[in-house]
């Protein structure tokens, strides 16, 4: 292991939760108002991009209208197993209801507004998109800049190299390729699998998929227990290893100083090895010479070891490889994953704690950056700021060119907005989803007339 120099940190980050006089910061704070809500959903959610989304086609069917959705309302309420018959009536009752977010279930033999007139046996789940849902809560051992709600530039690091862990496995070991990742408005993100053959998975086969990505089993593990990755170690624990291990000096052992203070240190580290002699070496060496830096103790494991190398019958490359998966392998919520019962935040929906917007976006195209989401303060001031601008135009504007800006398609007030880009990016999503869509449903027919005609003798 080469040595580590410490090196200057670099300026704290601004949590997004914390309390500032900067303009930036009461962005991402923003506590939208019922009439903000209302004014939301009329002019900026897409409710027909969503509506085909879940619908699988542009005319209303099953996918869509015997979905369930719930609404969270301010008062704290809950109310569950809404279903609607197209786009419309979709967006006529969130309006009127004014939720402050509405979640997303799964597709159940009838609509599930009418369950009261079916058996209960009949209300089971049939058909759900495939989610995973990653929250930086669950970083809380082991990021310091920021805990529970909070959030900044350097622990957002950690959801990052989660999704490039979580997007390459569910593609290049599962098959799936319509995969859209979403913010969750303020500490986490959301993966939304739409592949028909996603949606169709039992929740057996969902739980299987989800241990498989689990590697740590945060959830139940020990924390002093090492993980026991077997060799030859599996390909994806590989490849995931790989993007992860050039990050560890910088994330954890520099930026966030996991194990500065002493006590953490001993936990983490000292009596997480297989071999007592070396834990208690460590221990006493921590304790004759406190408050040494995460990197000055990364080192003195990897020193001390070394010295009394013909003590020991384990190789600390293990233990330091499974040290490396054990801070930055993604944590799963597998709750979320494993139930078709569940219900999770729509995309486009506003967060009420912090107004920030819940956009989709493409991981393979840059890293994505909580702090420059579209807010609801900041959408509204576009929207001002455009409609004066206009109106300065507009009285400038002769009649020759006023009967041609009439003769055009008028703008939505969204397609004016920072949040334009995510709804282009998600409409494009939607249409190559339903492009193979129709493949799908063609090949299935295919495939169901041939098994007939096989039949007949």
């Amino acid at each position: 292991m080469p040595l580590i120099e410490e090196t200057a940190s670099s300026p704290t980050s601004l949590p997004i939760d914390a309390s500032s006089s900067e303009s930036s910061s009461d962005v991402k704070k923003y506590q939208p108002t019922s009439t903000d809500f209302r004014h939301y959903y009329e002019h900026y959610l897409p409710f027909k991009s969503i509506f085909t989304w879940l619908n699988h086609s542009h005319v209303p069917q099953n996918d869509f209208t015997m979905r369930e959705f719930a609404f969270e309302f301010k008062s704290g309420a809950y109310q569950r197993y809404n279903s609607f018959e197209n786009a419309s009536e979709f967006k006529a009752t969130v309006l009127k209801s004014q939720p402050t977010r509405f979640e997303i279930g799964a597709v159940y033999p009838v609509p599930p507004k009418i369950r009261k007139t079916v058996s209960k046996n009949v209300m089971k789940p049939i058909m759900k998109e495939f989610v995973l849902d990653i929250d930086l809560t669950d970083y809380d051992d082991i990021r310091t800049c920021c805990s529970k709600t909070s959030i900044c530039s350097k622990c957002w690091k950690f959801i990052n190299i989660a999704i490039k862990i979580i997007d390459v496995a569910l593609r290049d070991d599962f098959g799936f390729e319509h995969l859209v990742w979403v913010f969750s408005g303020r500490r986490g993100v959301h993966c939304w699998i739409s592949d028909y053959r996603a949606r169709v998975l039992d929740e057996q086969k969902r739980r299987a998929i989800v241990e498989y990505l689990d590697v740590l089993n945060v959830k139940s593990s020990n924390k002093r227990s090492g993980l026991n990755l077997r060799k030859p170690y599996h390909p994806h624990v590989e490849r995931s290893f790989d993007i992860i291990r050039d990050q560890f000096i910088d994330i954890i052992v520099r930026e966030q100083n996991t194990w500065k203070d002493d006590q953490r240190a001993i936990e983490d580290l000292a009596r997480s090895l297989p071999d007592f002699r070396l834990s208690k070496l460590l221990i006493q060496f921590w304790t004759k010479n406190p408050n040494r830096s995460s990197a000055d103790k990364w080192v003195d494991v990897d020193r001390i070891y070394h010295e009394n190398a013909n003590s020991f019958n384990f190789d600390i490359q293990n233990w330091k490889r499974e040290t490396i998966f054990k801070t930055m392998y993604p944590r799963l919520d597998v709750e979320v994953s494993r139930q078709m019962i569940h219900l999770l935040k729509s995309p486009f929906c506003i967060h009420p704690g912090t107004g920030n917007v819940c956009v989709p976006f493409n991981p393979n195209e840059k890293e994505f950056d909580p702090f420059t989401a579209p807010n609801l303060k900041q959408l509204f001031d576009e929207e001002a700021e455009f409609a004066e601008k206009n109106d300065a135009n507009t009285s400038n504007i002769s009649i020759d060119q006023e009967n041609d800006s009439q003769s055009g398609k008028k703008k939505e007030i969204w397609e004016n907005s920072s949040l334009k880009p995510y709804i282009d990016y998600f409409n494009k999503y939607v249409e190559d989803l339903l492009k193979d869509e129709i493949r799908e449903k063609r090949n299935r027919k295919q495939m169901e007339g041939g098994s007939k005609e096989n039949l007949e003798f």
